[in-house]
């Protein structure tokens, strides 16, 4: 066992750029420097808040969830075998010879 802890794990950051009208910019900019932070922290916050609140966004979230887990589903159930059945052939068109015509 190790004297020391290891530090939590940061999550992984993502650059988001929005436009907002310059109030709203001030408040911003306000808020964070009232609570000794950065703009990036207070949106991230504010964001969670509203996702965390949101009863109908939660279980419309939710529905996303199941949609996609039987998509999953769907798509580990193919086997390489079936999935050829299900493959679309490629078409190619006429190539054009020196004079206009098709071969």
């Amino acid at each position: 066992m190790s004297v020391l802890k290891a530090p939590p794990k940061q999550p992984k950051n993502a650059t988001l750029q929005i436009r907002v009208d310059e109030e709203l910019k001030l408040k911003l900019d306000k808020y964070a420097e009232f609570l000794d932070s950065t703009t990036s922290y207070v949106v991230s916050e504010a964001l969670r808040l509203v996702f965390n609140k949101d009863a109908d966004f939660k279980e419309w979230l939710e529905s996303q969830a199941t949609n996609g887990k039987k998509s999953v589903a769907l798509d580990a159930s193919l086997t390489p075998e079936s999935a050829k059945e299900l493959s679309v052939p490629v078409v190619c068109p006429p190539k054009a010879n020196g004079n206009g015509l098709f071969r």
